[in-house]
């Protein structure tokens, strides 16, 4: 059964591909997986059944969320699965 720390990982995850900006302040959002890499949500929206039984069943393939971050800044942070850019909030890009 999964934990509740893996389910309210799963909710933001869901949270973030139905608003994909923070509210309030519209700063772009993007999943951080277990491994440390970006997935953008477009990405996760489209992979969303991937993720969240690799979330939920606690799998190291890759796919398991480990939250929701916000990107401030990082003008070379790149979706892990489609390697395109996830857009900066202050960056000049």
């Amino acid at each position: 059964m999964a934990s509740q720390k893996r389910i309210a990982v799963l909710r933001k995850v869901k949270e973030a591909i139905r608003q994909s900006y923070a509210w309030p302040g519209g700063y772009p959002l993007y999943i951080v997986m277990e491994d440390g890499e970006a997935l953008s949500i477009e990405a996760a929206k489209a992979e969303f059944k991937l993720v969240a039984h690799a979330t939920l069943f606690a799998q190291r393939d890759g796919w398991q969320a480990a939250g929701v971050d916000i990107n401030y800044e990082d003008t070379e942070l790149y979706c892990a699965h489609t390697n395109k850019q996830i857009e900066s909030a202050y960056g000049e890009a």
